[in-house]
């Protein structure tokens, strides 16, 4: 296995490892923040079914040539569209029409690909090649971190007060549908420029682990959303290293490092660990 010291060097030598660390960075920043509103949204299962929804967008952006962030920018939010139509026009609940129209995107998804022959694009799509990235695949993670960081700058109060009261925040006379496809439009930008660090398949682990971790141990939004990007860098950079070193790949390796953290967070955190500190039985209960 390779050394730490062998890994710094071979950074300071070769460019395409230096683009995946900036690359990983990246994700985890901009995973970790979003993250966060999906979670204490209860949009996991939102979360998810953008992540597989965005595949037909991409086929078909490969088919035409053109970016992809263009071509699943589109689906995914008709994805969301569909999903909020579904649910509000019938007797069926909204987990059921996130199942129902996710599985049919990414069943789409995957004939297109075939249509296009690009079995090899698929594989990287679905589990993700950091190694691989390209000086576009960087310039486009660096927008959509702009555009995610912008975003939560200028929305933070609005997107703090609908993510803890919607009913409040509707009261109070803000736009919760528009902030909501707002939320959903970033969350399909993050997906897609996660998609060739961890692939579609893992892209919902980067944007839940790292913020559920981050959650254990705080209860401002404000120190989760720090303490998030944080453990997203961390887990990316680890992720990274182990997969350059013991040639695993990528994408389940930086998820693999997420999940330790959380793990670890999960026994350990000061206030909701499950190792915490409990009340001694001679003390006296209210």
């Amino acid at each position: 296995m390779t050394s730490i010291h062998d890994f710094i060097s071979a950074l300071g030598q070769y460019d395409f490892l230096q683009s995946a660390l900036l690359t990983a960075i990246m994700v985890g920043v901009m995973s970790g923040i979003v993250g966060c509103f999906i979670i204490l949204r209860g949009m996991s299962l939102m979360g998810d079914a953008i992540s597989h929804a965005v595949l037909p967008g991409v086929a078909v952006a490969y088919m035409l040539g053109i970016n992809v962030l263009f071509g699943a920018s589109v689906f995914g939010i008709l994805a969301a569209v569909l999903i909020g139509f579904v649910a509000a026009n019938s007797k069926v609940k909204t987990d059921t029409s996130i199942g129902i129209v996710f599985s049919a995107f990414y069943a789409l998804g995957f004939i297109l690909i075939s249509m296009a022959e690009s079995a090899t694009n698929l594989h990287h799509i679905l589990f993700g090649n950091i190694l691989a990235v390209s000086d576009s695949d960087i310039m486009t993670t660096a927008v959509v971190l702009g555009l995610v960081i912008l975003f939560v700058s200028i929305f933070y109060k609005e997107l703090l007060i609908t993510s803890f009261d919607e009913t409040y925040a509707k009261t109070y006379g803000l736009k919760t549908q528009l902030l909501h496809y707002g939320l959903m439009l970033v969350l399909t930008l993050v997906t897609v420029s996660a998609l060739q660090t961890v692939g579609i398949i893992l892209v919902v682990a980067m944007l839940i682990t790292p913020a559920a971790t981050a959650f254990l141990w705080t209860e401002r939004l404000a120190t989760m959303l720090f303490l998030s990007a944080g453990i997203g860098v961390i887990s990316a950079t680890t992720g990274l290293y182990f997969s350059y070193t013991l040639n695993w790949a990528s994408g389940p390796a930086i998820v693999l490092m997420a999940a330790v953290l959380f793990a670890i967070s999960f026994l350990v955190a000061p206030k909701q660990g499950f190792l915490k500190w409990r009340p001694s039985a001679k003390e006296p209960t209210k």
